[in-house]
C-alpha cells in the first residue's frame, strides 16, 4: 500500500507523525444526538449495552447499540452535561440509519433530536493535545480529567464543550458546540502553535489501529459482538433485557478472535483474504490498515483459537508472511508527557 496524499504536500505519513508528536485536528461527520427530558436514562437503556443507572453528571462513555439480532449496530459516546443527554456515534453511521434505529423506542419524558441544527464535533488527538484543550476552558486543563467533560468557550457559540475522550491511545479531546466553524479554526489555530496540523483519516487509521482501537473503523454489519472484541462493552449481568441482547453468548475461550498482525512494508491484502497456519485456514483478513508507519504494514484480522495468540506466523493467499503481534504496537508519547 502507499501512503495517501491528505492535501497537497500532506500524507497520511505526516498525519501520522503528527498525531504521535504533537497533535492532530479533525472534525467528526457523524451526526450527534440530543436527549432531554426526565426519561432519558430509560430512553437509553432501551438499547445501550451498559447500564444508565450509575451514570455521574458531567462524564462520558462508550457503549454499543444492537440489532434485532444481537449484532453491532453502532458504538456510541454517550456525554453527560447540564441534565443533556448526547450520543456521538464512534463507528460509520448516517442521521437516517440512526433516526430510523431510534425511532423504534419511546419514553414518557424524553425529546429526541437527530442531527441537531447547527452542531458538530471537532476532535484534536496527540500528545500535546491538552494544549489545545487549555485554550477552551477557565480552568487549569489538568483538572479536565479522562472521561470529563465540562463547558468550553468557543466564539460565537451559545453552547459548547469538551471532554476528554480519545480514539488513540494518546491525549484526546472532542469539542462540540453549535459553532464549529469557529471551534475547529480555534483548535487548529491553538495546534498550529505548538507545531500541530489538521489531518487526514488515514494517518488517525494507523494510529487507532496501533493502540488497539481498529473497531472504530470496521464495518460492524459484518461482525458479531464476539467477533469485534466489543464482548467487554456489554453489562452482562444487569437486571432486565435491551434491544438485541437476547441473542447474545457470552465470548469462550474457543470465540475467535480480532488480532493484529504484522508484515514487511509493502506487503499488500484485501479484506476476506485467507489466513493459513501451517496449510491450514485458521482466520479471515478484516482490514488492511493505512500504509502510515513506513516501518510495517498492519492488518487486522479474525483469527480462530489457539492462533491469536501473540507471535504465531500466519501466511496470506500468495505466501504473504504475518506474526500475530500484541496491542498497543507503539507506545503513545503521551504516557511520558505530563498535562500543566
Amino acid at each position: 500500500m502507499t501512503s495517501t496524499e491528505i492535501k497537497p504536500g500532506r500524507t497520511a505519513a505526516d498525519d501520522y507523525a503528527t498525531i504521535r508528536s504533537t497533535v492532530g485536528v479533525y472534525q467528526i461527520g457523524r451526526p450527534l444526538v440530543r436527549l432531554t427530558g426526565d426519561d432519558r436514562y430509560e430512553f437509553i437503556d432501551r438499547f445501550a449495552s451498559r447500564s444508565s443507572e450509575y451514570v455521574d453528571p458531567e462524564t462520558v462513555r462508550e457503549f454499543v447499540a444492537l440489532n434485532d439480532d444481537g449484532t453491532p449496530f453502532a458504538m456510541l459516546l454517550h456525554i453527560e452535561i447540564d441534565d443533556v443527554t448526547w450520543l456521538l456515534p464512534r463507528t460509520e453511521v448516517t442521521a437516517e440509519q440512526l433516526a430510523g434505529y431510534l425511532g423504534q423506542f419511546d419514553a414518557d419524558d424524553v425529546t429526541v433530536e437527530v442531527a441537531p441544527e447547527g452542531f458538530a464535533a471537532t476532535a484534536f488527538e496527540g500528545p500535546q493535545a491538552w494544549q489545545v484543550a487549555a485554550k477552551f476552558i477557565d480552568f487549569d486543563v489538568s483538572g479536565l480529567v479522562l472521561h470529563g467533560v465540562t463547558e468550553a468557550s468557543v466564539e460565537d457559540a451559545g453552547t459548547a464543550f469538551i471532554a476528554r475522550v480519545g480514539t488513540t491511545g494518546e491525549y484526546g479531546y472532542v469539542l462540540v458546540s453549535d459553532a464549529p466553524g469557529a471551534a475547529y479554526d480555534a483548535a487548529l489555530s491553538a495546534a498550529s502553535s505548538v507545531g500541530g496540523s489538521a489531518i487526514g483519516p488515514d494517518g488517525l487509521a494507523r494510529v487507532q489501529a496501533e493502540a488497539g482501537q481498529a473497531v472504530y473503523q470496521l464495518d460492524l454489519s459484518t461482525l458479531s459482538v464476539n467477533d469485534a472484541d466489543l464482548a467487554w462493552m456489554i453489562d452482562w449481568n444487569r437486571v432486565g433485557e435491551f434491544h438485541g441482547s437476547a441473542q447474545l453468548e457470552p465470548p469462550t475461550v474457543e470465540s475467535a478472535r480480532l488480532v493484529a498482525l504484522v508484515a514487511p512494508a509493502g506487503t499488500t491484502v484485501e479484506p476476506g483474504d485467507t489466513l493459513c497456519a501451517g496449510g491450514v485456514e485458521v482466520g479471515d483478513v478484516a482490514k488492511q490498515t493505512p500504509s502510515a508507519n513506513p516501518a510495517e504494514e498492519l492488518v487486522i484480522a479474525l483469527v480462530q483459537n489457539p492462533f491469536w495468540v501473540p507471535g504465531v506466523p500466519l501466511t496470506g493467499p500468495d505466501g504473504q508472511a504475518f506474526t500475530s503481534v500484541t496491542m498497543p504496537r507503539v507506545i503513545a508519547k503521551s504516557l511520558h508527557v505530563k498535562i500543566d
